[in-house]
């Protein structure tokens, strides 16, 4: 479309709606402002609001095959290249209170060098340290610029929850090292957080790696080689997680030895307190027949006599177990 018009990016539930000013800064969309390739307008939509929803797929100013895909259909990371726009979806930390990181936030962005079209349902943490840059005047310029900053901010958050599980795994190793066992699902939750993110990273990073060498109008020679450092970037994030894949596969076989050392422990404990009163139980039981002839049945010392006899035995059996060195 040659010209959009404001009037035609309105939306009444927008989360954002902006038109950048080509300085770093930007102004409210309004009707009588036009978009251009200098000062681009920025629409930022929750696709679940009704208006939103309603204007995704009524709207002249997106192309029919991008409609499902900023309406929530699209989960992956990829890139794809649609006449003269470009259809991005990009996966962030999920940062929202009462929910896990490895929840991951989608990002799905329409943008050619005039517009950008972003979508998302839970809140994104990235987009409000753009706008806030940009408030003060020193965000992003064009398309392209616009792009590399949220690029950039995504994989800040997601070095940053690198970091943390790192930090996590150290502690663990740490309480291994004194015989402490982690709590009951701690690995697992870790482990599949750390396997997530493996996961929707990886695609990620190629999207990036393909944002640098394509030849997109509205991305220059500078935007292309951030945006190949961030691509840098995120791949040793990806190393660090192969890493802290393998050592909570390691922390997990070191776990199940330390509990299995003290069953075994436990088990080694019991028998020898079972061959401790092996003899004593054996004479306890032979005395306790309700026969005649059983030695000291008569006696007023009997008793006394044969608790100090299984006092000594019991004795002379822990003597030789240490002897032994079973004890």
């Amino acid at each position: 479309m040659e010209v959009i018009k404001g009037k035609e990016l309105q939306v009444t539930d927008a989360v954002y709606a902006y038109q950048f000013d080509g300085k770093g800064g930007v102004n409210e969309i309004n009707a009588q402002c036009v978009a251009s390739d200098e000062k681009p307008c920025w629409l930022h939509l929750d696709y679940t609001q009704p208006a939103s929803e309603q204007w995704i797929n009524s709207t002249p100013v997106l192309p029919d095959t991008v409609r499902e895909a900023l309406s929530g259909e699209s989960v992956r990371p990829k890139v794809l290249r649609m006449g003269e726009g470009t259809l991005i979806t990009l996966r962030s930390i999920n940062l929202n209170a009462d929910s896990r990181p490895d929840q991951l936030v989608t990002i799905r962005v329409y943008l050619t060098g005039k517009m950008i079209v972003s979508t998302r349902h839970r809140k994104v943490f990235s987009m409000d340290e753009i706008i806030a840059e940009m408030q003060h005047g020193t965000g992003p310029t064009d398309t392209g610029s616009w792009l590399v900053e949220i690029c950039d901010a995504l994989t800040d958050h997601t070095s940053d929850f690198i970091e943390d599980m790192h930090d996590k795994i150290i502690d663990i190793e740490d309480d291994l090292m004194d015989q402490q066992v982690p709590e009951r699902g701690q690995m697992a939750l870790l482990r599949k957080q750390l396997i997530v993110l493996r996961r929707y990273m990886s695609p990620q990073r190629d999207v990036f790696s393909r944002l640098s060498s394509e030849r997109l109008p509205w991305m220059n020679d500078d935007d292309r080689r951030r945006m190949q450092e961030i691509a840098d970037r995120l791949g040793r994030g990806l190393d660090d997680l192969d890493a802290n894949i393998a050592r909570t596969a390691v922390l997990a076989d070191e776990i199940g030895s330390l509990m299995a050392d003290a069953l075994n422990r436990r088990t080694y404990t019991m028998s020898m307190l079972a061959m401790l009163f092996l003899p004593t139980t054996f004479l306890t039981g032979l005395f306790g027949v309700n026969l005649g002839g059983i030695p000291g049945n008569t006696s007023p010392y009997g008793f006394t006599i044969f608790c100090l006899s299984l006092l000594i035995l019991v004795g002379g059996v822990a003597w030789w177990l240490k002897k032994s060195k079973w004890l």
